[in-house]
């Protein structure tokens, strides 16, 4: 079962189907991890009932990182914003389907860290929101 989750990371590494920036936008942020130097930006579109109406990401970064991000975006799109407020990190391991180590995890949380610091309104203090 992990190959399986292993390949759906390698294309949507290769493959983004959701890299890009919005503009306009309703939300955007971005963030490292300095850790390794991974980079993540965010920007959304939010319609007039408050969902995320479309979404993009852009970056750099390990496959982690950027499948993660993709994976993420594609998942919150047409729902409230609300909702995505309230996404933990487990919703994201589920969106990879493996397990990870403290190190790839925080690579795996960067797009979480920025989505949520983004629909937060937040700066650098956003760390908190991942548990």
């Amino acid at each position: 079962m992990d190959d399986l989750y292993r390949e759906l990371i390698i294309d949507h590494y290769k493959n983004p189907q959701f890299r890009g920036h919005l503009d306009p936008n309703d939300i955007h942020f971005e963030d490292d991890n300095p850790l390794c130097g991974d980079h993540i930006e965010v920007t959304l579109r939010v319609d007039g009932s408050g969902k995320v109406a479309d979404g993009r990401f852009d970056g750099k970064g390990c496959a982690i990182s950027q499948a993660s991000a993709d994976l993420l975006i594609e998942s919150i799109i047409g729902k409230p914003v609300e909702d995505v407020k309230k996404l933990s990190k487990q919703d994201v391991l589920d969106l990879l389907g493996i397990e990870l180590g403290p190190v790839r995890l925080k690579c795996a949380l960067l797009s979480l860290k920025v989505l949520k610091a983004g629909v937060y309104g937040l700066g650098e203090s956003s760390e908190a929101l991942i548990e």
